[in-house]
C-alpha cells in the first residue's frame, strides 16, 4: 500500500519538476553570440524596449550602413567597444556647474582648513562594458546590444568596477560618487567610418533639492549614519557612442553623449554630459603617419640634448630587440620628468611649463622643478621590421602626465584623451638608436607640434642611471613653442636580474663608465685610518671578497655582489636615548668590477640572459683572475625611508670597495628637485645633480662573527663648504642591525657551537669549584654549619631552571620528530639538525644537573651539621647558626632592588620607540605574550645569581663569624664563572640571528641589565661580595678583638667548651659530628662566635 502510495506522488510531481527545470527566467541556456559562449546569468538580455530605440535612435539608424561582418566579428565587439575611465563633463563649465548637473560630490573628505593642494580636484570618470551582442537576430544595418555605463567623481582615481552582476544603482560616500546605467540599444555602421552605439537606459538618479543654488545639500557627509540618498528611477536616458572603424595617430578617440529625454522641468533632467576615450588594445592600430612623422623627424637623428650631450657616450642600444625591451620598460610604466634646469630663457611661464602638456594648479605649484610629476606610456605598439637592410621598427604610444596627487597606477589605466594626454608614431632606427615621433595633443591632427625622441642606454654612470630617456620638443614656434621637456626611467639593480631575463631575441650586453672612482681614491686614501690595532685588525680578519672557488670570475663578483647588497632596518648612530624614527635603509650594488647586476642562475644554462650577462663579462673570464684582495670598483643605489632623511632619500653611488677592510668609499648623486630658478645660484651641479656627497660603508667581518657587531655602518656627509649653500645637509650616520652574508647557517653553527664550549669550560670550572668547597667542609666540620644555606639554595635554583626548561625543549622535539611525516618542520630545523650542536648541548646538560647535585649535597652536609649541633646542644639553641634573618634581610635587599630597577626600567621605557606589537616570536615562530614586569623579573633573577654571595656575606655579619666557612677557590671560582660571561658579552656582538630569537647560552643582551653598562657594573658589584667575604673570613675576628674587648672574652668563655671534634661513627666517609664538652681547644685553633642569632 505504500509502494503504490509513492508511486502515485512521484507521479504527480513528475511533470511539475519537469516544469521547474525547463524554467529559465535569465535565459542561461540562450546562445547570445551566435554560438559564442554564454553570458552571466544576471544580465537582462530580453530587448523590451525596442520601441523607445526605434524612436530615439532614428537619426543613427537612418544613416546606419549595411552589416557585412558574422558571428565571430561580432563576438570581437564586447571587449573592443568597451573602455574604462574615460573622462566625462557637462555642457559648458567642466565641473558640473550648469543648471542641471547629473551627480553630487561630496567633499568632506578634506577638511575645510586643509592647506592649499591638500584637497585636490575630483576627477570625472567614465567606464563602459558592452555585455551582450544579439548576434543571432541581427538586422540588415543594426544589431542588438546591452551594457552598463559607469559615471563616477573620485577623488583618488577610482572608477565603478564594470563587472556582469550589475544593476541601476547609485551611490556617494565622501569623496566618491558613482552612478550606474543599464542600457540596450543597437550597433550600427555609417559610411563616415564610424562605428555607432545607440542606447537607451534605466538608471536611479539622485533628486536635487529646491534650492538651485545648492542642489545637492543632503550629500554633505554622506558617512553619517542611516545615510539614504533621495533618488528617483529614470528610464529616458540616451547614450550615444561613435567609435573610428581604423585605430590611428589621429583616429583613436571614441566620443560619446549622454542625455536626459525628460523635459528640462523634469525633476530627473540633467545636463548633456560628453564622453571622452579611445580604443584600446582590442583594435588593430593602422600605421600611416609618415608624412608627418618625415616632417617632425627631419634631419634623421633630430639632435637634441641627448645626443648632443654626449649621446655617443650613453651606449644607446641597437640591436634587433627593441620592440621586447621597449614594452618592458615603457609600457604603463612610470618615467620621471626632469626639472627644466637648463631654461635659460626670461620668460617665467615659458620656463615653468609641462612641456606641451595642459596642467592643473598641483604641477604648476612645483615651478618648473616638477617634484613628483611622472609620464605613463600607454598603448604601445612595435612593429619590428627591415628596411632596405636596416633593422627598425613603427611605434605607437600615447603619453599621459601624471600630477604629483595622482597614483601612478591609477593614472596609467585611464582612457580619457584630453590636454593631459598626447598621442605619438614613429620609427625607431637601429643605426642611431633613436626612437624619433610625431606627438598630437588631445584629439586630432590639428594639435600635432610636438616631437618625442626616445633612446634605450645600455651604459651607465653616477649621473646617468636612466634605462629609457626621451625628450619632447616643440615644432616650430609660435603659440605652441616650449621648452625642451626631458624624461627617464631609471633602472634599478634588482631590475637587471629580474626584467632582463629573456628579452626576446639578441642578448644584451650592459655596461658601466665609471667617472667618480678618482675622487672615490683620494677619499679613501685621507680616511682610511693608519695604526697599529688596524693593522692587526687586518691580519685576523677577513671581509666579504671575491671567493676563490667559483666557477669563473663573473660567478665569483656576482656572489660578491650579493654579499654587499644590504636590505635591513637602521637606527642613528649613535644610539639616541629619546624617540626616533626607524629608518629602511636598502643599498643595491649596480656594478661591481666589470661585471653589471648579477650573473644568470647556473640552474638555466644557455638562456639568452645568460649568455648576455656572460658577454657584459666576457673580457673578466677571459683574463686572469684578479687578486681577491684588489680594490674594485662599484656602483650602487642607496635608498633610505624617513622623513628625517628626505635630503639622501635616494642617492647614485660610485667609488671602490676595499675588500681588505670591509669599507666602500663612495661618491655620491642626488637628484634636485627645485624650482628652475634656483639651478642658476646652485654650484658644482652635474647634469641636474648634486654630486658633491660622500658616503662611507662599512661592512662587519665574515669571520669572528659570534665576537664583532654584525652590523654595518653608514655615513654620509656634503662635501659642500658654504653654510648658506641651499644644497647643503647636515652629515648622517646610520648602523644596521644585524645582517647575515650569505653562509648564515655555518655562522649561526659557529657561534652557539662556540657558546657551547665555552659554558662547558664554565661549568667545569664551577664543578670543580663546589667539589673543592665539598672537600673543605669534609676536613674542617667545624666551619660547616656557618655556610649559608640561603646562598646555596640561590645556585640550586640557578642550576634547576635551565634543566626543566631544557627537558621541556628536549620532549617537543622528541614528539615533533615522532609526528606524522608531512608534518612541517619548526624554522630553525636546520640549527637543530647540527649534530655538534646536540653534542654540546647534551653535555651541557650533564654537567648543570652534575653542578645541581653537588649543590644539593652541600645543602645536605650544611643542613645535617646543624642538625647535630642542636641536638648535641638543646640548652643553646642561639649559638646554632640559622638563615632565618639571612633569608629575610637578603629578600627584602633584593625586594628593594627589584622596585628600583623595575621603576628606572619604565622610566627608560618612556625613552623608546613606540612599539606596536606587544608579544615577541620564539625560535620556532610561535607568539607569545609580553608582559615588562615578567621580563624584567626574569632579568632580575639573573642579576640574583650573580649576586650569590649577598646571602654569605649578611650571614658572616649576623653571625660575627671568626672562621673560613668558604674556602677561597670556591667563591673566587664560582664569581669568575658568573663573570665570564659577562667579560664575553663585553666584548662579542649583542645579537647575530636576525631572523629568529635564539636561545642564549650565557647572557641575554636584549635585556635591561645586560647591556654594556650592566656588563661593568655587575662584575664590579660581584668581585666587590667576593671581597668582602675574604675580608670577613680573613679580619673580622681581629677587628672585633681590637674594638669590643668584654664581648671578645665572653666569645672565648663560651666557645672553649662548647664544641669538640670527633672522628664520624661512620667509617665509610669523612663526616664529623660536633660533641659539646671533649677535647677543648681541639679543631685547628678555631673559636665560635658565642652570641649566634
Amino acid at each position: 500500500m505504500v509502494s503504490r502510495s509513492l508511486q502515485l506522488v512521484g507521479a504527480l510531481l513528475l511533470p511539475l519538476l519537469a516544469v521547474v527545470s525547463s524554467f529559465d527566467p535569465f535565459h542561461r541556456d540562450a546562445n547570445p553570440m551566435g554560438g559564442g559562449a554564454g553570458q552571466g546569468p544576471f544580465i537582462p538580455h530580453e530587448y523590451v524596449r525596442f520601441a523607445d530605440v526605434k524612436r530615439q535612435c532614428k537619426s543613427v539608424l537612418s544613416s546606419a550602413a549595411e552589416l557585412t561582418f558574422d558571428a565571430n566579428r561580432a563576438n570581437g565587439l564586447m571587449p573592443e567597444l568597451s573602455f574604462v575611465k574615460g573622462d566625462w563633463k557637462h555642457d559648458g563649465d567642466g565641473d558640473g556647474g550648469g543648471g542641471a548637473p547629473l551627480l553630487p560630490f561630496d567633499g568632506t573628505d578634506v577638511a575645510e582648513d586643509a592647506a592649499a593642494g591638500a584637497a585636490r580636484d575630483p576627477l570625472p570618470l567614465a567606464s563602459f562594458s558592452l555585455t551582450h551582442v544579439d548576434a543571432a537576430r541581427r538586422g540588415r544595418t543594426a544589431l542588438n546590444v546591452s551594457g552598463v555605463l559607469g559615471v563616477a567623481i573620485s577623488r583618488n582615481g577610482t572608477g565603478p568596477e564594470m563587472g556582469p552582476y550589475v544593476s541601476p544603482e547609485f551611490k556617494v560616500w565622501p569623496g566618491n560618487t558613482e552612478l550606474k546605467v543599464l542600457l540596450e540599444g543597437v550597433y550600427t555602421e555609417n559610411d563616415d567610418g564610424e562605428s555607432v552605439l545607440c542606447m537607451v537606459g534605466d538608471a536611479v538618479l539622485p533628486a536635487r533639492g529646491g534650492d538651485a543654488a545648492n542642489p545637492w545639500g543632503w550629500a554633505k557627509h554622506s558617512d553619517r549614519d542611516r545615510f539614504q540618498p533621495p533618488i528617483t528611477k529614470d528610464g529616458n536616458i540616451l547614450l550615444v557612442l561613435r567609435y573610428p572603424k581604423t585605430l590611428t595617430l589621429t583616429t583613436r578617440a571614441v566620443h560619446g553623449e549622454l542625455t536626459s529625454t525628460n523635459g528640462k522641468t523634469h525633476a530627473a533632467y540633467f545636463d548633456a554630459v560628453h564622453l571622452l576615450s579611445q580604443l584600446g588594445a582590442y583594435s588593430n592600430y593602422q600605421f600611416g603617419s609618415e608624412e608627418l612623422v618625415g616632417t617632425a623627424c627631419k634631419p634623421h637623428p633630430y639632435r637634441d640634448d641627448v645626443l648632443a650631450g654626449g649621446g655617443g657616450d650613453r651606449g644607446l642600444y641597437k640591436g634587433t630587440s627593441f620592440c621586447g625591451i621597449l614594452d618592458r620598460f615603457t609600457s604603463e610604466d612610470v618615467l620621471a620628468v626632469v626639472p627644466n634646469w637648463r631654461c635659460n630663457t626670461t620668460d617665467d611661464a615659458l620656463c615653468r611649463r609641462l612641456g606641451p602638456f595642459e596642467t592643473d594648479k598641483a604641477v604648476d605649484a612645483t615651478d618648473g622643478g616638477f617634484a613628483g610629476v611622472r609620464i605613463v606610456m600607454q598603448e604601445v605598439r612595435c612593429e619590428p621590421r627591415t628596411d632596405g637592410g636596416e633593422i627598425s621598427a613603427r611605434v605607437s604610444a600615447v603619453f599621459r602626465a601624471v600630477p604629483p596627487w595622482e597614483h601612478a597606477y591609477t593614472a596609467a589605466k585611464r582612457s580619457g584623451l584630453g590636454g593631459a594626454t598626447m598621442s605619438a608614431e614613429g620609427v625607431w632606427r637601429a643605426s642611431s638608436g633613436q626612437l624619433c615621433m610625431v606627438a598630437c595633443l588631445g584629439v586630432g591632427a590639428k594639435a600635432c607640434h610636438s616631437r618625442v625622441c626616445l633612446y634605450l642606454q645600455t651604459t651607465f654612470s653616477a649621473t646617468r642611471r636612466s634605462i629609457t630617456v626621451g625628450q619632447i620638443t616643440s615644432i616650430g614656434g609660435g603659440a605652441a613653442h616650449f621648452p625642451p621637456l626631458t624624461f627617464q626611467r631609471t633602472v634599478h639593480p634588482m631590475e637587471l636580474w629580474s626584467r632582463f631575463g629573456v628579452t626576446g631575441g639578441e642578448p644584451l650586453s650592459l655596461a658601466y663608465s665609471y667617472t667618480k672612482t678618482k675622487q672615490a681614491g683620494e677619499f679613501l686614501r685621507r680616511s682610511e685610518p693608519f695604526d697599529f690595532g688596524t693593522v692587526i685588525a687586518k691580519s685576523l680578519l677577513s671581509y666579504p671578497r671575491k671567493s676563490g672557488d667559483a666557477a669563473d670570475e663573473t660567478t665569483s663578483l656576482s656572489n660578491l655582489a650579493e654579499e654587499l647588497t644590504l636590505h635591513v632596518a637602521a637606527v642613528p648612530d649613535p644610539f639616541p636615548r629619546g624617540r626616533f624614527e626607524r629608518p629602511f635603509l636598502q643599498l643595491e650594488v649596480l656594478s661591481l668590477g666589470s661585471l653589471v647586476g648579477r650573473a644568470s642562475p647556473a640552474t638555466f644554462p644557455g638562456t639568452p640572459a645568460a649568455v648576455g650577462q656572460s658577454m657584459a663579462s666576457s673580457s673578466s673570464s677571459t683574463t686572469t683572475k684578479l687578486d681577491a684582495t684588489a680594490i674594485l670598483n662599484v656602483s650602487a643605489e642607496l635608498t633610505i625611508s624617513g622623513d628625517a632623511y628626505v635630503n639622501v632619500s635616494t642617492l647614485s653611488l660610485e667609488g671602490v670597495y676595499n675588500p681588505v677592510d670591509g669599507r666602500m668609499y663612495l661618491i655620491g648623486c642626488r637628484r634636485i628637485q627645485a624650482p628652475w630658478r634656483a639651478f642658476s645660484a646652485m654650484g658644482g651641479v652635474e647634469e641636474g645633480m648634486d654630486c658633491s656627497i660622500e658616503v662611507r660603508v662599512e661592512y662587519p667581518p665574515t669571520t669572528a662573527r659570534w665576537l664583532i657587531n654584525p652590523t654595518a655602518k653608514v655615513h654620509i656627509a656634503s662635501t659642500r663648504g658654504g653654510g648658506d649653500d641651499p644644497l647643503r645637509f647636515n652629515a648622517t650616520a646610520l648602523q644596521t642591525l644585524p645582517i647575515l652574508y650569505r653562509e648564515q647557517r655555518q655562522d649561526i653553527l659557529s657561534r652557539r657551537s662556540v657558546e657551547g664550549i665555552l659554558r662547558v669550560v664554565t661549568l667545569a670550572a664551577a664543578i670543580a669549584a663546589e667539589f673543592s668547597q665539598l672537600m673543605y667542609i669534609k676536613s674542617h666540620t667545624d666551619v660547616m654549619p656557618y655556610v649559608s644555606v640561603v646562598m646555596l639554595g640561590v645556585q640550586a635554583v640557578g642550576y634547576s631552571v635551565p634543566l626543566i626548561t631544557g627537558a621541556e625543549a628536549l620532549f617537543a622535539r622528541i614528539a615533533a620528530s615522532s609526528g606524522d611525516g608531512g608534518a612541517t618542520p619548526p624554522p630553525s630545523y636546520e640549527v637543530d639538525k647540527s649534530q655538534l650542536y646536540w653534542t654540546i648541548d647534551c653535555v651541557v646538560k650533564i654537567l648543570i644537573l652534575a653542578a645541581f647535585l653537588l649543590t644539593l649535597r652541600l645543602v645536605q652536609k650544611v643542613w645535617r651539621s646543624r642538625i647535630r649541633l642542636l641536638t648535641r646542644s638543646p640548652l643553646e639553641p642561639g649559638r646554632v647558626p640559622s638563615d632565618k634573618k639571612v633569608l629575610v634581610y637578603t629578600s627584602g635587599a633584593h625586594l628593594v632592588g627589584f622596585a628600583v630597577v623595575l621603576a628606572a626600567h619604565y622610566v627608560s621605557v618612556l625613552a623608546r620607540p613606540v612599539r606596536s606589537e606587544a608579544s615577541y616570536m620564539d625560535a620556532r615562530g610561535e607568539a607569545h605574550a609580553l608582559r615588562e614586569w615578567a621580563v624584567t623579573l626574569e632579568e632580575y633573577i639573573g642579576l640574583a645569581q650573580d649576586m650569590f654571595l649577598l646571602p654569605q656575606v649578611i650571614g658572616n655579619v649576623v653571625w660575627r663569624i671568626n672562621c673560613r666557612p668558604l674556602k677561597t677557590g670556591y667563591y673566587a671560582g664560582l664569581t669568575a664563572v658568573r663573570l665570564l660571561p659577562h667579560v664575553y658579552d663585553y666584548v662579542r656582538a649583542p645579537a647575530i640571528n636576525p631572523y629568529f630569537a635564539e636561545e642564549y647560552e650565557f647572557v641575554n643582551t636584549s635585556l635591561d641589565f645586560y647591556s654594556r653598562s650592566g656588563d661593568v657594573a655587575i662584575p664590579l658589584a660581584a668581585v666587590a661580595l667576593a671581597a668582602a667575604v675574604y675580608v670577613q673570613q680573613r679580619w673580622n675576628y681581629k677587628i672585633i678583638s681590637k674594638t669590643v674587648k668584654t664581648q671578645q672574652k665572653k666569645l672565648q668563655h663560651l666557645g672553649s667548651r662548647v664544641y669538640e671534634r670527633l672522628p664520624s661513627m661512620s667509617s665509610a666517609n669523612f663526616e664529623a659530628e660536633l660533641v659539646a664538652g671533649v677535647n677543648e681547644g681541639v679543631g685547628h685553633g678555631l673559636r665560635r662566635d658565642a652570641s649566634l642569632s
